[in-house]
């Protein structure tokens, strides 16, 4: 039986979940070619750095699940469950994606709106007369 490996990558509202086998470098995202799902290269490029880094980029095949947020935020978490999932298959490449900061899960999210003010640091228009 074929050893497949899990990871689950975040980033701001989107989750991904990724699943790793040993295979020709096929990646598909929600039951939809890789290509397809992301058209910008940017974002194809991003994807790619964590098998890119530890030169590994027609060795597996990957199946994800993302949901939330939106294009971007997706492809960042893809890109996070890749590094992960990376370390399941072999830890003498944690050393690698660590320091090029893949393993590390951006906290950033958006700022919770507050009260007597209509956004998260807008003020409503003072008027002094």
């Amino acid at each position: 039986m074929e050893k497949r490996f899990y990871a689950t990558g975040k980033k701001k509202y989107a989750i991904a979940r990724v699943y790793m086998k040993e295979g020709s470098g096929n990646l598909t995202v929600n039951k939809r070619n890789f290509d397809d799902y992301f058209t910008r290269d940017s974002l194809k490029m991003l994807i790619m750095q964590p098998l890119d880094i530890v030169g590994a980029r027609n060795k597996f095949d990957f199946f994800v699940n993302v949901s939330g947020g939106g294009i971007a935020g997706q492809a960042g978490a893809i890109k996070h469950g890749i590094a992960k999932t990376l370390i399941e298959y072999d830890v003498e490449w944690r050393l690698a994606l660590k320091k090029a900061g893949f393993l590390t899960r951006d906290s950033r999210i958006k700022e919770r709106k507050k009260y007597g003010q209509p956004g998260a640091r807008k003020r409503f228009q003072f008027s002094k007369r």
